[in-house]
């Protein structure tokens, strides 16, 4: 007996029904795929924001440093050329000191 439907009309009704079952399952799949990926894109533009901000930020502190470490090295330059010319005037400085002492040392014997 096989009345208006067929056992080739079940089969390809059950195909059918399975194929569309198969297709919102990958429907389903997808969707959670394109949120997944929409949850990651703003997660690593929020990152890269971040990232941009604390480059920023550490430019403008390496500038600072840099005008700090300028400022520092125009210093200890001044006093390397004070010292160098403490160093050159040292000698005479003591052979005054040293002469003069001596003098100071004559006017008391006599």
């Amino acid at each position: 007996m096989r009345g208006a439907f067929g056992w080739q009309s079940v089969i390809d009704i059950k195909l059918a029904m399975d194929i569309e079952a198969e297709i919102r399952d990958l429907k389903r799949r997808v969707s959670e795929l394109e949120g997944s990926f929409g949850f990651l894109t703003r997660q690593i533009q929020g990152v890269h924001k971040d990232l941009l901000s604390f480059e920023e930020k550490t430019n403008g502190k390496l500038h600072e440093h840099d005008g700090r470490f300028d400022r520092l090295e125009g210093k200890v330059d001044g006093l390397d050329r004070k010292i160098d010319g403490l160093a050159k005037a040292l000698p005479g400085i003591v052979g005054d000191a040293v002469r003069e002492a001596n003098v100071e040392r004559g006017k008391k014997r006599t």
